[in-house]
């Protein structure tokens, strides 16, 4: 069944894929990006089922129009999928609070943003579907990736928890984890490299820039399998909560699993008795 699919981040990388695959199978795609201009040459031009819409999605009224567009061209909304993203690399020291702050403005408030549009259209329909973008960092800490790590552990929690905010109307969410694709995220326009400042990390910092760089273009993941894997849970009734992509992260997210429950039962013994004793004369109510 065609549906009316808002893909954010579509001038490249797998935003691109995903909105390609989309219209390859029938859907209406409103697809956006911060150079809607670009987004259009990169999709192939003017199509009738394509609706190219500006959007920076750390700017809540441009998601307010791009919502407002898609009702207004396709009559609603079904699927919103939140791809676009960021990576600003390097140890915790190393990254300004300014670049702190930019990386979770937006991987994860701007996500927030294009959501908070779109539900209102969403809960008016009873239906509807968030999908969000996170990553393995979302789960699994890694070096080099605290900036990272930090804004997808804040989709993580936001998205597990916003479930249980709107499933009452009918509204679905996926959180998706991949592993490493071959998309465009380790380019310099995606990417921001730290410059080595402090001399401890210094040695650490040249050799892991190095390293991650010569990683782009040799990823094992497939983006085009990617987003069509995306089409398929986006058509599902009722669709995963959790979408764990690539074998690569099926295996580091299994990992941790086992980790977590490890420490769990470790903490038993200490952490597990922490209560008020019944008897206990100095609780206060």
């Amino acid at each position: 069944m065609s549906k009316v699919i808002l893909v954010t981040g579509a001038g490249r990388g797998l935003g691109t894929d995903i909105a390609r695959e989309a219209l390859a199978a029938g859907h209406q795609v409103v697809a956006t990006g911060r150079r809607p201009e670009e987004v259009e040459k990169t999709l192939g031009g003017p199509q009738d089922n394509l609706l190219v819409t500006k959007l920076d999605v750390t700017s809540p009224e441009d998601a307010e129009a791009a919502a407002q567009a898609a009702v207004d061209r396709f009559g609603r909304i079904d699927v919103l999928i939140n791809n676009a993203g960021n990576f600003f690399a390097g140890y915790f020291e190393e990254i300004t609070p300014d670049q702190m702050r930019r990386q979770i403005e937006t991987n994860l408030f701007g996500p927030m943003n294009v959501t908070r549009a779109v539900l209102p259209v969403l809960r008016k329909q009873r239906a509807g579907h968030v999908i969000t973008l996170s990553s393995s960092a979302g789960l699994i800490g890694q070096e080099f990736c605290v900036a990272y790590a930090a804004s997808k552990f804040g989709v993580e929690g936001w998205m597990e928890s916003l479930r249980y905010d709107v499933e009452p109307y009918g509204i679905r969410t996926t959180v998706v984890e991949p592993g490493f694709f071959r998309t465009e995220l380790l380019v310099d326009a995606s990417t921001t490299w730290p410059e080595p400042t402090i001399d401890d990390y210094a040695e650490r910092t040249t050799a892991t820039v190095a390293a991650w760089k010569s990683m782009n273009g040799q990823q094992t993941g497939d983006p085009v399998k990617l987003a069509r894997a995306l089409l398929t849970i986006a058509d599902r009734a009722e669709p995963p909560l959790r979408f764990v992509a690539g074998a690569d992260a099926i295996e580091g997210v299994e990992a941790k699993a086992r980790e977590l429950l490890a420490q769990a039962q470790a903490s038993r013994e200490l952490g597990g008795d922490l209560a008020y004793d019944d008897d206990d004369t100095t609780a206060t109510a």
